[in-house]
C-alpha cells in the first residue's frame, strides 16, 4: 500500500530523499527490445537531459541518479524555504522555463506576457512559488514530458510510468551517502557496465569525467549548492563508491588508481556499511537512517514505529 507524501515530506523544510520511477510498458524504458526488435537507448539521454535541466529551475540539489533500463533512480535534496527567497521575478522566469510557450515559432512576447501576467497576480505566483520546492512537482516535470515524447515517438498513448514514484525518506548523512552509492552502482550489479567511469548517464560518471574539481568539497551534481552536506571531497566519494563496488562486485574493474583514504577504507571494512548499500531498497520501506534518526522521524509523524534496515524502530 502506498503512503500520503504528507506522512513522508516536511513541505517547509529541506530533505534529502531517493526516488525511484518505473516504466509500466512491457517494452523497456530504454535499451534493446527483444519483442520489437527496436532500441531505445536514445531516451536514456533524454531522461539525464531533462533532469539536469529541472535541477536549475527547481530549488532541488540533484546528489545522485542512474538512469537504468526500466526505471530511474534520483538522489535529490529539495529546500523549499529557497524558493520563498527569491525574488518575484525569478520565480515567474522559471516557471516561464519550466512550461514554454508551445507552438511551431513560439514569440519571445508571449513569454514576456506570461512573465507579466503571472508577477499582476500574486496568489497564482505564491502557488507557483511552493510548487518550485515541492518533490512531487519535481517528478511529475521529469516524467511528464518524457511520457509524451515517447508517446509521440511510438504513435500510441496511454501511461508510460507507474502512477506513483516510490520515495524514501533519507535521514542523515550516512544514509545519504549510502542511498548514494546504491544509486551509482546501480548500472554494474545490472551489468551495464563493468566500471564507474563506463556508467553511462550516471552521476559517478558525471563526478568523474564531468570536470568537477576532485579537490574541493564534495557537492551536487545538478542543482543548488550542497558542499556543506558532507564531510567528503569528490575524490572521496569516488573512492568510497569504487572500493564498496570491488567489495560487492569483485569481477567487475574499478577506476581508482590511488588507494583509498584511511577514513574511506575504515568505512568500507565495516560490515553494516555494505549491507545497508546492498539493501538500499529490499530492506528499508519509507525512511532510511539510525536507530535515533528513525525513532524522531516516527514521533513527527504522529506514529509507533516506522520499518527499515530489516527492523521495528518502535518509539516511546
Amino acid at each position: 500500500m502506498g503512503y500520503p507524501r504528507s506522512l513522508l515530506i516536511d513541505p517547509s523544510g529541506p530533505g534529502v530523499y531517493h526516488c525511484v520511477s518505473r516504466c509500466v510498458r512491457r517494452a523497456f524504458l530504454c535499451r534493446q527490445d527483444a519483442v520489437s526488435g527496436r532500441n531505445f537507448d536514445h531516451r536514456k539521454q533524454w531522461i539525464e537531459d531533462r533532469l539536469l535541466t529541472l535541477a536549475d529551475i527547481f530549488s532541488a540539489s540533484v546528489l545522485a541518479y542512474a538512469v537504468m533500463s526500466n526505471h530511474v533512480h534520483i538522489v535529490a535534496r529539495m529546500d523549499p524555504a529557497s524558493a520563498l527567497r527569491w525574488s518575484d521575478s525569478t520565480v515567474a522566469e522559471r516557471w516561464a522555463t519550466l512550461f514554454p510557450v508551445h507552438g511551431p515559432e513560439p514569440d519571445i512576447q508571449d513569454r514576456t506576457g506570461r512573465i507579466a501576467a503571472l508577477l499582476a497576480n500574486p496568489e497564482r505566483l505564491a502557488v507557483v512559488r511552493e510548487r518550485l520546492g515541492n518533490l512531487s512537482w519535481f517528478m511529475r516535470c521529469l516524467s511528464e514530458p518524457i511520457a509524451r515524447r515517447a508517446n509521440r515517438k511510438d504513435d500510441c498513448s496511454g501511461r508510460f510510468w507507474e502512477g506513483r514514484f516510490k520515495c524514501q525518506v533519507l535521514l542523515d548523512d550516512r544514509a545519504v551517502l549510502a542511498c548514494m552509492t546504491y544509486v551509482d552502482l546501480n548500472p554494474v550489479r545490472a551489468g551495464l557496465a563493468d566500471g564507474l567511469a563506463n556508467s553511462a548517464h550516471t552521476s559517478i560518471r558525471r563526478r568523474i569525467r564531468g570536470g568537477i574539481a576532485r579537490d574541493l568539497p564534495m557537492n551536487a551534481v545538478a542543482g543548488a549548492d550542497a558542499s556543506g552536506l558532507f564531510a567528503l571531497r569528490n575524490e572521496e566519494y569516488v573512492a568510497l563508491v569504487d572500493a564498496t563496488g570491488r567489495r560487492l562486485h569483485a569481477t567487475k574493474r574499478g577506476v581508482i588508481a590511488e588507494p583509498t583514504t584511511r577514513s574511506v577504507q575504515q568505512m568500507v571494512d565495516d560490515r553494516s556499511w555494505v549491507t545497508q548499500v546492498q539493501t538500499t531498497e529490499t530492506r528499508c520501506w519509507r525512511a532510511i537512517g539510525s536507530f535515533a534518526a528513525m525513532a524522531d522521524r516516527a514521533r513527527a509523524l504522529g506514529q509507533r514505529w516506522l520499518k527499515g534496515g530489516g527492523r521495528r524502530t518502535v518509539t516511546a
